[in-house]
């Protein structure tokens, strides 16, 4: 019987299944969205989540909290710097899975696992280099003239 036995397999042992979901979660603490199969994605999710909200109050025990299960340093600091501070008013929510469709090579299904509000960091940082190349532009303009 299967009761009160959390989580999913992965169809890898307990090593494997541990190295797999810190990468993914680092990943996604890093890019701030990856693509990955729909199973993956729900495994991460609530591991993604905690550490969040392990970042919304930043203290040395839960850095190394975070460092524990983390693997990179880089992933440690944006965690505590810039996503803990963005999602300390949101209560729970962090991430999202859409689902994208079967992958070509044998048929898995695939979705994007991102955080909340990455999309709009991510138009703001199009808009800034847009703007960057019409005032050069500009001012090739002018100073041509």
């Amino acid at each position: 019987m299967r009761h009160r036995k959390a989580g999913v397999k992965l169809k890898r042992d307990i090593s494997g299944r541990r190295a797999l979901l810190r990468g993914l979660v680092t990943n996604v603490i890093e890019e701030e969205r990856i693509t990955t199969t729909v199973p993956k994605a729900k495994a991460a999710r609530p591991l993604v989540e905690k550490l969040i909200t392990l970042a919304r109050e930043d203290n040395v025990h839960k850095r190394r909290q975070a460092a524990a299960f983390l693997t990179t340093k880089e992933s440690v600091v944006k965690l505590f710097e810039k996503l803990g501070p963005r999602f300390n008013q949101r209560n729970g929510g962090y991430t999202r899975i859409v689902k994208l469709g079967w992958r070509k090579g044998d048929g898995a299904e695939t979705a994007k696992l991102e955080l909340v509000g990455s999309e709009l960091v991510k138009r703001a940082a199009e808009r800034a280099t847009r703007r960057e190349e019409k005032l050069k532009q500009t001012q090739e303009g002018n100073s041509e003239s």
